[in-house]
């Protein structure tokens, strides 16, 4: 995963209405912590952080008291109806760190024929790996699985340096039967209703 370089400046200001002012001029509010340091207060571009956080687990390079630093986004508060993004909480990182992050799961290829339907239990996997080299996703075969299959996350191949954060007996997906009712049910349902 590449780098995604966000300019941000430290704010001094704190509160509802110095987050307001800063959200009308373009900014997002956000806070960076970890490895022990003090939490650092930012302003970030509101448009480029809203592409860069297109990309799940983005690694992002700010600013912070002159150095550039890795962080990953932790927590992002969405306003509800526009969905714009109202604050951002950002971990620091290093190279060469392991994280534990959450990656969705991809499923590729067709189902065995008779209208079964896949079902996802895992939309996204946790998994645990170097926070410079994490992975967009996982993809995963569901060529041909008949109804009651199931697909583990053993079962899924992780890239190199990548290891599970879940119990491997976890199911990821399932393939399911579609549940149909007869036609004669159908049209006294239908009957029914009409009358």
């Amino acid at each position: 995963m590449s780098e995604i370089r966000i300019a941000a400046e430290t704010r001094s200001e704190f509160g509802k209405g110095a987050a307001r002012r800063a959200r009308r001029a373009g900014f997002v509010p956000g806070v960076v912590y970890g490895h022990g340091h003090a939490p650092v207060h930012l302003n970030l571009p509101g448009h480029d952080l809203m592409m860069a956080l297109k990309t799940p687990n983005a690694l992002l390079v700010v600013p912070i008291e002159g150095k550039d630093e890795y962080v990953l986004p932790k927590a992002v508060q969405r306003e509800a109806i526009k969905r714009t993004i109202e604050h951002v909480d950002l971990l620091l990182v290093k190279r060469g760190e392991k994280v534990t992050v959450e990656v969705p799961v991809h499923a590729e290829g067709e189902l065995a024929p008779g209208g079964n339907l896949l079902e996802h239990v895992l939309q996204a996997l946790p998994i645990e790996a170097e926070a410079t080299h994490l992975p967009e996703a996982v993809t995963v075969s569901v060529e041909g699985l008949e109804a009651g299959a199931s697909i583990h996350a053993k079962d899924i191949t992780l890239p190199a340096g990548v290891t599970l954060a879940v119990e491997a007996d976890a199911v990821v997906l399932h393939v399911v039967a579609a549940q149909a009712a007869p036609a004669e049910e159908a049209a006294e349902a239908e009957a029914g209703a009409e009358a």
